[in-house]
């Protein structure tokens, strides 16, 4: 589904179709680009999106929709950076309404009896992809109908993503549990059927949005579930690492194939232990980044903590992206790229959008 190799990669870039993806992208079946797991993995930037996208002369009330959406990843990215771990907790608001701070083992199991819930949670565990729409309807089901925290089962939606990125992930749940946004996000039976090609009836969701604001728990999704899978870097072996000469350190969060190509430098791809202990992931997101990482010319495999690394490098030069993650890392800092030079915190998408698209409108 997510090709790995750069022409595949450049080819999907070049398929995106930002006016279809604007009046379809709900939709089960919609033009989305397929280009998330790239972003969040540092391979493609917002920018160079963005700067192929403008690049086509398609004009900017077709492009706006899609270029808005990239806006969204940069914001949820400055929210992180200045936010810092806080995103981990209730970030403007506690959550009302929490019965529970586990999650629905119904979920888990893909039994909710909500039928296109249970086969995009299929598709999750197949194939490391769930619709973005499809994702708002999980994080309000596991909220707001099965009233549990949302940090639990936001956790568990991140271990099987190939897109999984901590700010993006985190803070869109908390959006849907209204702890970051203003009002908790809701959708019953008919608007899951008009989005996922589905003619469902007479489900718990099957009621008004009034009756969906004061329902009581479903016995469906009673039962809770605590979800403790690890992330298992042990499987890989490290390369050898050359000392006293200057390196480039990726890791998770940082593939960018072109990052300094032209530099004759020892490149590692760091797989710190104490970060997918923390925030764990699974194999076949393992897979996808290390497949990734094939991209970078000469690229070797470091498993152990940067510390570990920066001894072994000994007196060459470490160079790294700026990332909330990254705050162990000594060394030259690049700064990542966004769409425009906007930064700081803004309390609402759109007091960063208003100023980010003075920049980038043409």
């Amino acid at each position: 589904m997510f090709p790995v190799e750069i022409d595949q990669i450049t080819s999907l870039l070049e398929k995106i179709n930002p006016a279809k993806y604007a009046s379809t992208r709900n939709y089960k079946n919609g033009a989305v680009s397929r280009l998330s797991p790239y972003i969040s993995r540092g391979f493609l930037s917002t920018k160079i999106i963005y700067n192929h996208i403008k690049s086509t002369g398609i004009s900017w009330d077709k492009a706006e929709k899609y270029i808005q959406e990239l806006a969204w990843r940069d914001y949820w990215q400055l929210v992180w950076k200045n936010k810092q771990n806080f995103i981990f907790s209730d970030l403007k608001s506690p959550q009302e309404d929490v019965e529970s701070y586990s999650l629905p083992k119904a979920v888990v199991e893909a039994n909710t009896t909500i039928d296109a819930i249970d086969e995009a949670i299929n598709e999750l565990y197949q194939t490391g992809y769930i619709h973005n729409h499809m994702r708002m309807y999980l994080a309000s089901l596991c909220c707001n109908i099965a009233k549990c925290h949302w940090k639990h089962p936001s956790k568990w939606m991140y271990f099987y993503l190939l897109d999984g990125d901590l700010a993006s992930n985190m803070l869109s749940w908390q959006w849907v549990a209204g702890t970051n946004s203003s009002k908790k996000y809701l959708a019953n039976q008919e608007n899951i059927n008009k989005f996922f090609d589905s003619q469902q009836k007479n489900t718990f969701l099957d009621v008004s949005y009034d009756e969906l604001s004061n329902i009581s728990i479903p016995l469906q999704l009673k039962e809770g579930t605590y979800f403790e899978n690890k992330s298992s870097i042990y499987f890989y072996k490290s390369d050898k690492i050359q000392p006293n000469i200057n390196t480039l350190v990726y890791n998770y969060y940082n593939l960018d194939p072109k990052w300094q190509a032209d530099k004759s430098v020892q490149r590692v791809f760091l797989l710190e232990p104490s970060v997918f202990e923390k925030y764990p992931v699974s194999q076949d997101c393992l897979r996808f980044a290390l497949a990734l990482s094939k991209n970078i010319p000469n690229c070797k495999l470091f498993v152990g903590e940067f510390k570990d690394l920066k001894q072994k490098v000994g007196a060459g030069e470490i160079a790294y992206k700026e990332h909330p993650l990254n705050t162990n890392y000594h060394g030259v800092e690049y700064n990542r790229e966004y769409l425009s030079s906007v930064t700081g915190y803004h309390k609402s998408f759109f007091s960063f959008w208003k100023k980010c698209k003075k920049e980038i409108i043409w």
